[in-house]
């Protein structure tokens, strides 16, 4: 109950000692007085919602990034961080909380004080892809406030320096050839959007590949980098810097049309027509955050996302900003939850 409130009802409730004969008329002046403090309550309520959010922040934030350091999800939020520490002087904490392909940290955001002070950095894999696979201790989108779209980047199809394809039809070849034998790192975990690509991949193509999961894209890049798996999908912000460092090859990426910063690498599409998949990051509240507050976050990111250097930064990741409102996020995963469901039960996927 807000401050304003409480003052309001105490005022109405007070009364003086009162003769019997003035009861009736005490009852009836109660009864007005109560009507009008509400209304006057009601209407000084917006103000000072208003001018708590003017205020927000009054202390540190929380981004929470429910995957390991080092992933797309977890630069993109310190990013953000820096950014917001320079505008409201408040100082931005990222906290990784890996586990349950994201699902853990993101619990955490979603049992938090709806105040916009816990923040959590999810990607499609919690957004859209969990509630067709886990019976999740929260809804994504009855318990979250959806803030802003940060950014999509295609995935980057990459393989270990040991295995001898460059192209994909060169790899589609030798996993035939090895009849199961490579390995596809699930960066991310079980039904991530890394997964279903592999799956997806896989089943166009005609070939069988074993699954290894990963909590996130930092571990799956490291096992691929040191040849304890053979392939894999995975973000561009996170995969990109290992390919330009030569640790793992690129094969193609997963966009629809080719990416400006990866020069005359073809798509997998222009082997496997319509292949199109992706990481997409986006920031939300817990439910119940007021709406100002929602709205003075997501000025703030789309402000962000739209400086030069920002998206310089997310350009050489061959990455790209998302100027979605809140209700464009809240609809776009709407209409995604029930298309990745339908992947899931298409390709049969199970975390069981």
């Amino acid at each position: 109950m807000g401050l304003f409130m409480r003052v309001c009802i105490a005022i109405t409730l007070k009364e003086p000692s009162l003769h019997p004969s003035q009861k009736a008329m005490s009852t009836l002046l109660k009864k007005s007085l109560w009507a009008i403090s509400l209304g006057t309550c009601s209407l000084l309520q917006p103000s000072w919602a208003q001018s708590a959010a003017e205020a927000f922040p009054t202390k540190p934030i929380k981004i929470v990034v429910p995957f390991p350091a080092g992933g797309t999800s977890d630069v993109l939020a310190r990013m953000l961080g820096i950014k917001f520490t320079q505008a409201w002087g408040q100082p931005v904490v990222v906290e990784n909380r890996p586990g349950s392909s994201g699902n853990l940290g993101a619990d955490i955001v979603a049992k938090s004080p709806a105040d916009g002070y816990t923040l959590v950095l999810m990607d499609v894999g919690n957004l859209v892809i969990s509630p067709a696979l886990y019976k999740l201790p929260f809804n994504v989108q009855s318990d979250f406030a959806p803030v802003a779209m940060v950014g999509y980047s295609p995935h980057l199809l990459v393989v270990s320096q040991k295995i001898p394809a460059n192209t994909t039809a060169e790899l589609i070849a030798y996993a035939k050839a090895q009849k199961g034998k490579l390995n596809f790192a699930a960066a991310a975990g079980t039904g991530s959007a890394a997964h279903l690509a592999g799956l997806v991949f896989a089943q166009r193509s005609g070939i069988e590949w074993g699954y290894v999961p990963y909590k996130g894209g930092a571990q799956a890049m490291t096992d691929l980098i040191g040849g304890q798996v053979d392939v894999t999908f995975n973000g561009m912000v996170a995969t990109y810097p290992h390919v330009k460092s030569g640790k793992i090859k690129l094969i193609a990426v997963s966009s629809a049309k080719r990416n400006a910063q990866l020069g005359d690498v073809p798509t997998v599409g222009e082997t496997l027509s319509g292949f199109l998949t992706g990481s997409w990051q986006g920031l939300l509240a817990p439910a119940g955050t007021p709406k100002a507050i929602v709205d003075k976050v997501h000025a703030e990111v789309i402000r962000i996302t739209a400086l030069p250097e920002f998206k310089e930064r997310l350009n050489t990741l061959g990455a790209e900003p998302s100027a979605m409102s809140t209700q464009e996020f809240a609809a776009w995963m709407k209409s995604e939850i029930p298309a990745m469901a339908k992947i899931v039960k298409d390709e049969k996927v199970s975390v069981d």
